[in-house]
């Protein structure tokens, strides 16, 4: 008999000795966890909401409780990423101020458990727009305040005083620009297969010409419309913030540069990143100047330098992308994505270019 229940899902300790490779959660032990914080009785149910390259995120039921659990993948994965109870810890600070966060529940750091640290959090009943929209939030109105949510929560998160959140360990100095671009030009010697020149070009001019600094807020690290979760009905309402992995805390400008440039206009909205939230092209939706414009309003932040910002996103975005298709190449995966990066990646590193043109303008 098939012991796994689904998606690496298994009930029991015995079962899960047999597998290889391990399961991805053990009710049992999930049990076990939950019953040794007080939450719910009874037997427990999980089921698949996301996975991928980043944590796996499952839904957890038990009576009439919802819960999410957050795990890292199977191993191995680089040191430092993929840090579930740092992510526990954001979410924790950021609960009890404006940010908009699920409830932070638990954290296990004890791997014995389900295979790996994971964490708890609150269920929260919406919907992640990418590819399309619920029918109640169809109206160009709606659309229109799907943008200005997005750059409004985003205000929220750069506002908040982390020292006082509890998130000084996370200060690494102020120069968040250069530490992102010493880390990326080190990626691109390790990834550098073929020749790629608008890539290092790009590499280049935005080191040799840096934004300013700027006082350092809490960065998301990867703020874009598919990491976060609106209400189902009128009128639109972003209810959390997700997928807080890459949280730092630097400059704020970084997160809106990476929105901009993951943002989808009519006529512009296939690409490596643009398709991550092509659904923005649809008429009623707001501009990207439109969404720059809000962010000055709700911030009082000087955005001339957003073009350089935008294009550290699109360098970046090139730069991790060519290594996911360098393994394409040398057959580690078969993900058809990947092969399309043959002209995405470069794709990529020419829109940087253009937007290092507009910093100049």
């Amino acid at each position: 008999m098939n012991t796994v229940l689904q998606a690496g899902i298994v009930a029991t300790r015995a079962q899960a000795a047999t597998l290889d490779p391990p399961p991805l959660v053990v009710l049992e032990n999930v049990v076990d966890a939950l019953d040794a914080v007080g939450l719910g009785s009874g037997p427990v149910t999980a089921e698949p909401i996301a996975a991928g390259n980043s944590n796996l995120t499952f839904v957890i039921r038990r009576g009439d409780q919802i819960l999410v659990l957050r795990r890292p993948p199977r191993p191995p994965y680089p040191p430092s990423t993929h840090d579930v109870l740092r992510e526990h810890a954001i979410l924790a600070a950021c609960g009890p101020t404006e940010v908009r966060v699920p409830r932070a529940i638990t954290a296990v750091g004890d791997p014995s458990i389900i295979g790996a640290p994971f964490y708890v959090m609150g269920y929260v009943a919406g919907v992640v727009i990418t590819t399309a929209l619920p029918a109640e939030l169809q109206p160009p109105p709606a659309r229109r305040a799907i943008g200005e949510e997005l750059v409004d929560a985003l205000a929220e998160i750069h506002a908040l005083d982390w020292r006082a959140a509890g998130l000084e360990s996370m200060y690494r100095g102020d120069d968040y620009p250069g530490r992102q671009l010493r880390r990326f030009a080190g990626l691109w010697e390790t990834y550098e297969a073929r020749a790629l020149p608008a890539v290092s070009e790009a590499g280049r001019r935005l080191a040799a010409h840096r934004p300013p600094p700027s006082p350092p807020t809490l960065v998301h690290g990867d703020y874009r419309l598919g990491n976060v979760m609106f209400a189902a009905d009128a009128p639109a309402r972003l209810l959390a913030v997700l997928d807080w992995e890459m949280t730092a805390i630097g400059d704020p400008l970084a997160d809106l540069g990476y929105l901009i440039a993951t943002w989808a206009q009519p006529g512009n909205a296939s690409g490596a990143l643009l398709g991550l939230g092509a659904v923005s092209a649809q008429p009623g939706f707001a501009t990207r100047e439109e969404l720059r414009v809000r962010y000055e309003q709700c911030t009082g932040r000087d955005t001339t330098w957003l073009p350089w910002y935008e294009a550290l996103a699109n360098w970046k975005s090139a730069v991790l992308l060519e290594g996911s298709y360098q393994r394409f190449v040398r057959g580690e995966s078969d993900d058809e994505f990947f092969a399309g990066l043959a002209s995405g990646v470069p794709a990529l590193a020419e829109r940087a270019l253009v937007a290092l043109d507009r910093v100049a303008a």
